[in-house]
């Protein structure tokens, strides 16, 4: 199913440690497989729910638990997309930890996921192969910038937390894996007035990257012609002939306020 199983006790349990997972956090686990990180956080948290789609592993996970006296991990087996984020939350007052070892073809679906979901989110501790986790961190101006670097950091905080070599996993991947730590803000700088409609420009811009914002948005699903396109730009004040991967979290926000505010929403 695409995970890649962390095989290094050492390595999880350096992970868990600067996690700072806490005596009354109540931690969502994704991707449980054989409980290289759900035992190490289960030592530390009140509770944890852990996710896993596969029946084989699950039934595995089990067992070691039993056989360690573990007794706060609750199994689910589900598929991460369709857990209940809310109703799991409601076991505490603080927020979920979420935290997992993410399944390389389903990370940007999972992020986009948590996006939405973060109102039942404090942080989330995850780790990506190295080269969507250099994606997600970069800053405006080169080519790693895109779509999921300025949705989350619209919302969060992010930092990398622990580099972790491709030797350290079973199946050994082709490259190396970074643990990303993300904090949700509880206000943001540039609040967008309709987030749905941000998240939309932000995609239409990156899609045809290439291209000049003018063209990528008038390209776009977006419901207007290269002159509201061009209308818009000029009134956030942004060159039209500039690319999306220029533009900062502010100029965003600012862009899709315009089009929000040009489309009566």
């Amino acid at each position: 199913m695409g995970q890649n199983f962390l095989s290094n006790a050492e390595i999880a349990q350096r992970i868990v440690a600067r996690a700072g997972v806490a005596a009354e956090d109540v931690v969502l686990e994704i991707g449980a497989g054989l409980g290289a990180l759900t035992i190490p956080i289960a030592q530390r948290a009140a509770k944890v729910f852990a996710v896993e789609k596969d029946r084989h592993l699950t039934k595995l996970l089990q067992t070691e638990l039993v056989a360690q006296g573990i007794a706060n991990v609750v199994l689910l087996e589900e598929d991460i997309r369709q857990v209940n984020f809310q109703k799991l939350a409601q076991t505490t007052d603080r927020g979920l930890l979420v935290m997992g070892n993410l399944p390389y073809n389903l990370s940007s679906q999972i992020l986009v996921g948590l996006i939405d979901a973060r109102r039942f989110v404090r942080r989330a501790v995850l780790m990506f192969q190295k080269e969507l986790a250099q994606r997600i961190v970069a800053q405006p101006g080169g080519r790693d910038y895109g779509r999921l670097g300025v949705m989350l950091r619209y919302c969060a905080e992010v930092s990398s937390l622990v580099d972790v070599k491709a030797t350290q996993f079973f199946p050994q991947p082709q490259i190396d894996s970074t643990v990303l730590d993300i904090r949700f803000r509880p206000h943001y700088d540039y609040p967008a007035r309709d987030e749905a409609m941000l998240f939309r420009v932000v995609k239409a811009a990156f899609a045809q990257r290439r291209k000049t914002l003018k063209n990528s948005l008038a390209g776009s699903q977006l419901p207007i012609d290269a002159h509201q396109a061009l209308a818009a730009l000029r009134a956030s004040d942004i060159d039209p002939g500039r690319r999306a991967e220029t533009l900062t979290i502010r100029e965003f926000v600012a862009l899709s306020n315009c089009l929000s505010h040009m489309l009566g929403d």
